[in-house]
């Protein structure tokens, strides 16, 4: 018999060429993860907030206020730092474009302009979730409902990360929905850490106490680390080491570190495997960013400023979101921000001590 001729098929769906992408789409999609981010990061403040000051902490809910710079738009309704008008101000007020309420339905007006790309599973489990916050009245959020309602929050806002994780199409989409959750993950454990730091840090008298070991171990809880940190440093409480666990755990998927390499990682991928040579620009200042937080250890950085260090984080924060913008997106031209000359390790510089603002511009 003669030899058969071999014959190799090409799987057409294997060889199909990336597609080009709609700027709305893209930014849709950063939105959208940065919106259900942010629901899950402001319900953990609420809760870790109502906690602390069950704990005798003083001005919790005024540290809420300012550490998201909402000051003035606060004072246009309320008068005063009492918990059921912030709490009211940051879940149901849909005047306010930084509450649960305002955040859930700007999701959903993300996720509709992205109906063609999203799955099915996706826009209804979003829907049901907007129905949800818009039916909340004042009755559910009084301070003993308040713990149960954050932790359903925080549960259906995981729902969305893993319903997503599982039904939406690996493309461009999901990078620059990758992009937008590193970013806000990123951001939101600073504040996480400089609400302990406005709460607790400044009043002395209550360190190593069960009061202040109680209160860290209840940071760690609302950035749900608390199991993961006890495996690695059990029986260490310190403040130093917590903050280094939040900051610079590798291993960790909220630390800071984590989720600059893994926002380096998203860009690096625009660039190599979608051509997208624009994120060039932006790689340098996540690694700027990454260096700056290598040289330092955890004590070093409370020392010369951990308020200062958070508040500079978020800024330069705010400057690669920016980029991004001006690179996929732009509305008109903007000059760049130079980056800063990496600080030295003994002092750090002196950070911008404005608070950036969470809402989208």
């Amino acid at each position: 018999m003669g030899a058969g001729i071999m014959t190799i098929t090409v799987d057409p769906i294997a060889t199909l060429p990336p597609q080009p992408l709609l700027s709305r789409y893209a930014e849709c999609s950063m939105w959208l993860a940065r919106y259900m981010e942010r629901i899950e990061n402001l319900a953990r403040i609420i809760d870790i907030t109502e906690t602390f000051v069950r704990s005798g902490a003083t001005d919790g809910w005024k540290a809420i206020i300012q550490i998201n710079a909402d000051e003035e738009r606060f004072f246009k309704a309320h008068r005063k730092y009492a918990a059921e008008q912030v709490i009211s101000f940051y879940v149901i007020e849909r005047d306010n474009p930084t509450s649960i309420a305002a955040l859930a339905h700007a999701a959903r007006e993300n996720a509709r302009s992205l109906r063609p790309i999203i799955s099915v599973e996706m826009w209804a489990q979003l829907n049901v979730f907007t129905n949800f916050v818009r039916d909340l009245k004042a009755n559910d959020i009084r301070p003993g409902e308040i713990s149960t309602l954050c932790t359903k929050i925080k549960e259906e806002c995981q729902t969305h990360t893993g319903i997503t994780e599982g039904t939406l199409y690996r493309d461009q989409v999901s990078v620059f929905y990758n992009i937008g959750r590193y970013i806000e993950r990123a951001d939101q454990i600073t504040r996480l850490i400089d609400i302990k730091y406005h709460t607790l840090l400044p009043s002395e008298a209550g360190v190593g106490s069960e009061v202040d070991i109680s209160q860290w171990s209840a940071l760690l809880r609302s950035a749900a680390g608390y199991h993961a940190y006890r495996r690695v440093m059990a029986g260490d409480i310190r403040p130093s080491s917590i903050i280094g666990f939040l900051l610079k755990s590798a291993a960790f998927p909220r630390s800071l570190t984590t989720n600059l390499r893994l926002l380096h990682n998203s860009l690096t991928q625009l660039r190599r495997d979608y051509r997208l040579l624009a994120s060039s620009n932006i790689l340098e200042r996540v690694e700027h960013l990454s260096a700056v937080l290598e040289s330092q250890t955890a004590t070093q950085i409370i020392v010369s400023g951990l308020h200062e260090f958070c508040d500079w984080i978020q800024s330069e924060l705010q400057q690669v979101q920016n980029e991004i913008a001006q690179a996929f997106w732009p509305t008109e031209p903007v000059l760049a921000t130079p980056l800063q000359p990496l600080p030295p390790l003994e002092p750090l510089p002196a950070f911008s001590s404005q608070t950036q603002s969470q809402s989208q511009t």
